[in-house]
């Protein structure tokens, strides 16, 4: 059985992770803030980033900080950790976003990694019973969503994008997961009934050729429907 180490465990897609891995012949382990320097020790046959910043105005208010959080731990995990194949989750902002802070640093974060055996896995936007913050909350709590009304988002629920991607680890190079069409935001706002201000350049979060079992993003819909009767 493959040694696969968690590292954030305890975010959103590390979490879904972990559990997605126990079900699998894999030996999952689940390392966070509290055991990093512990689990920082051992040898692994697969080491998986789950740990970067995923907040745009986060990273557009304290750049430099996003960098460290973004771009110096994932060198930290390449450089001072011991494992055969390294797989850096990233978002589809490394493509889609060049022009912003959040975009180039997950981008730059990405070409650390982008060698030899290792995976790349950029993700779309993922909604689940327990999602805490995103665009989606953000509508519904009613506040300002940091991207254009037009922005096309590729929603999928956040079990199928933990068990697909546990089901590609043996991949090399760059892959996309998500749904397999996309959402545009001012619907999504309009179908929750809100009226919230959209701030920031248009984004297109698409995955380019998608699987044909990949979920509608229309999906979506249905699940803030359980939203708006709470």
């Amino acid at each position: 059985m493959a040694r696969v180490a968690v590292v954030g465990a305890s975010g959103y897609v590390g979490g879904a992770l972990c559990d997605a891995l126990a079900k699998t012949s894999h030996t999952p382990s689940c390392i966070t803030r509290e055991n990093y320097e512990e689990m920082q020790q051992g040898e692994y046959d697969i080491l998986i980033n789950c740990a970067m910043p995923s907040g745009r105005f986060f990273a557009k208010k304290d750049p430099a900080k996003d960098f460290v959080e973004t771009v110096q731990k994932t060198a930290n995990l390449l450089y001072q950790w011991k494992f055969k194949k390294f797989v850096q989750i990233s978002t589809l902002s490394a493509r889609s976003q060049p022009e912003t802070i959040y975009g180039r640093h997950k981008a730059a974060a990405e070409r650390l990694c982008d060698y030899g055996e290792n995976l790349i896995v950029r993700l779309g936007p993922m909604y689940s019973a327990d999602l805490a913050k995103g665009a989606l909350v953000d509508m519904k709590q009613g506040k300002t969503v940091f991207v254009g009304a037009e922005s096309r988002y590729c929603f999928s629920p956040l079990d199928f994008v933990a068990k697909r991607l546990v089901e590609r680890l043996d991949r090399t190079g760059i892959i996309e997961i998500g749904a397999r069409n996309s959402m545009v935001l001012r619907d999504v706002a309009q179908h929750l009934g809100v009226n919230i201000a959209f701030e920031g350049p248009v984004d297109y979060q698409e995955i380019i050729n998608p699987e044909p079992d990949f979920p509608d993003a229309r999906d979506v819909l249905s699940f803030l429907d359980t939203w708006k009767v709470q």
